[in-house]
């Protein structure tokens, strides 16, 4: 799981890298064609073992991942990788939440005051002006938000579909989206607002190949580990180890040149740590019982 962290802040570092000179969109596109093309194989090599029924819940689990991805995608541009990665790493905050609403599921007191302390440190990256948040803190809350609705329908779609089938829900709408954006882009009028979705595809030259493969490659890789650890251990370690990619994040961030975090950010991103954390006590509380 170390290493998955690893590789999942490489590529965002080389995310944030790139996003300079692509649109986001165009750089969604390039980190799920990778995987479309590993999980077909897998898929061809090995049939898919599976019931199904639910196409529409689906297409609503890559949808969600999809527009997660991209908001992350985007505000890593405009806001400090560290940022970026601890925004996306509210979803289990949010998860809790979708859980109890959607599936029924118990909200312990150790998970209340887990959401409680995520806010908290929300607040303290945003420091929201005048009691609103600014459009990259608004989009790094959603890139939260869409992972955790997308996680929260997993917990649903495995029990009608093979694990692969879910992950190329993701890989093939991430791939198919942004396509279609790029070419909808020349035949619209975008307002600043969505400016995050929409752009013209940009050919990516020299260097920029040698980016955008490693995003793909790297993003792929941080999944199989990732899915390994899982399998070894159980959740609650790897989910709290998994918190790491968040230092990892912050260090590459600083070698790319953004500011070292102050005091309140630092706060932040400490207490959107703790209440992950909590959450798994959580978790981990519930099974014993």
């Amino acid at each position: 799981m170390l290493l998955a962290s690893l590789s999942f802040a490489c590529m965002g570092g080389f995310a944030k890298v790139v996003s300079e000179t692509l649109p986001p969109v165009e750089v969604t596109f390039f980190r799920n064609i990778f995987g479309v093309v590993l999980v077909g194989l897998a898929i061809w090599k090995v049939p898919l073992k599976q019931t199904g029924g639910k196409p529409w819940l689906l297409l609503f689990r890559g949808s969600m991942g999809f527009a997660a991805l991209l908001a992350y995608f985007y505000i890593m541009a405009h806001i400090p990788l560290g940022e970026a990665v601890t925004y996306n790493k509210t979803s289990p905050i949010f998860v809790a939440i979708f859980a109890y609403i959607f599936l029924n599921e118990k909200l312990h007191k150790s998970a209340l005051l887990a959401i409680a302390v995520g806010f908290v440190g929300i607040l303290f990256i945003a420091q929201p002006q005048g009691g609103s948040f600014d459009k990259y803190d608004a989009l790094g809350i959603f890139s939260g938000i869409g992972a955790a609705l997308a996680y929260t329908s997993i917990r649903e779609l495995r029990k009608y579909y093979d694990t692969r089938a879910i992950v190329m829900s993701f890989m093939a709408v991430g791939t198919i989206a942004p396509l279609f954006l790029m070419i909808l882009t020349p035949y619209v009028e975008v307002s600043e607002d969505f400016d995050w979705m929409f752009a013209e595809f940009v050919m990516p030259q020299g260097i920029e190949w040698g980016y955008v493969t490693a995003v793909g490659i790297f993003a792929t890789i941080s999944q199989l580990l990732m899915t390994k650890a899982y399998e070894l251990t159980k959740a609650g370690i790897v989910g709290t180890i998994s918190y790491s990619n968040i230092v990892f994040a912050v260090i590459i961030g600083t070698i790319l040149g953004d500011p070292i975090p102050d005091i309140w950010t630092t706060l932040g991103i400490i207490l959107v740590i703790t209440s992950g954390l909590l959450v798994a006590l959580s978790k981990a509380t519930e099974s014993k019982l």
